[in-house]
């Protein structure tokens, strides 16, 4: 299958378990996988469920399993396409060349807007502009920056200390009273209950997080 592709011109890379497989994919970071389910010491599965974890890299299972669970599982787990043995190899470049336009089309898509939203809270980071459901919310440059910061990885508490030296910069270190001000002023725009905020939330002697909306992970950035 290597050779093959690589005829087609594509530059490939090989491993021979699951664990080989995990260690290249971190240190190569290729566009795509093409991921067996039956190998040595982790299976594809497994190794599918630790990259998921990792990266978004575009993943096509190759596997004899051809019932509709081993399939249905396999997309739950994250695959991007599934391709049944036999196969041949003219199927698989089809398969290859349909994922990677797809992972280009949505680069791209990133490209052209980025977002991030966390429930009905979305920041457009190129316009500097904040959106609550179909409300415009007009923030000054740094309520803006602090708060593009916190939801940049929400649920994660950052520090007093990180938040005055991300913000306002490292020549003002030890001014932590500019973030509980501007904590303040973003709860008093954001926030239905400002004394019970939703979004900003604090933990004591730690600093401040953005709380998770809606059960999602992570800010989608889009």
């Amino acid at each position: 299958m290597g050779e093959y592709l690589r005829r087609l011109g594509y530059e490939i890379s090989t491993a021979g378990n699951g664990t080989e497989a995990l260690t290249a994919a971190r240190e190569q970071h290729p566009d795509l996988i093409v991921l067996d389910v039956t190998m040595p010491e982790m299976d594809g599965m497994q190794v599918l469920r630790v990259l998921r974890g990792e990266t978004s890299i575009p993943v096509i299972m190759v596997t004899a399993l051809a019932s509709e669970s081993d399939i249905l599982q396999g997309f739950a787990q994250g695959a991007d396409d599934y391709v049944v043995k036999p196969f041949s190899f003219a199927q698989l470049d089809a398969r290859i060349r349909a994922v990677l336009l797809r992972a280009s089309h949505a680069a791209a898509a990133q490209r052209a807007e980025r977002l991030l939203r966390q429930g009905d809270l979305s920041v457009d980071l190129d316009a500097h502009r904040v959106r609550r459901s179909d409300d415009v919310i007009k923030l000054t440059p740094t309520e803006f920056r602090l708060l593009v910061t916190l939801m940049e990885h929400p649920g994660r508490v950052v520090s007093v200390e990180e938040l005055v030296t991300k913000v306002w910069g490292a020549g003002y270190a030890g001014q932590v009273d500019y973030v509980r001000r501007y904590v303040w002023y973003l709860r008093q725009k954001l926030e239905d209950d400002p004394e019970a905020p939703r979004y900003i939330q604090n933990e004591r002697n730690a600093g401040y997080y953005f709380a998770v909306q809606n059960g999602d992970a992570a800010a989608q950035v889009e």
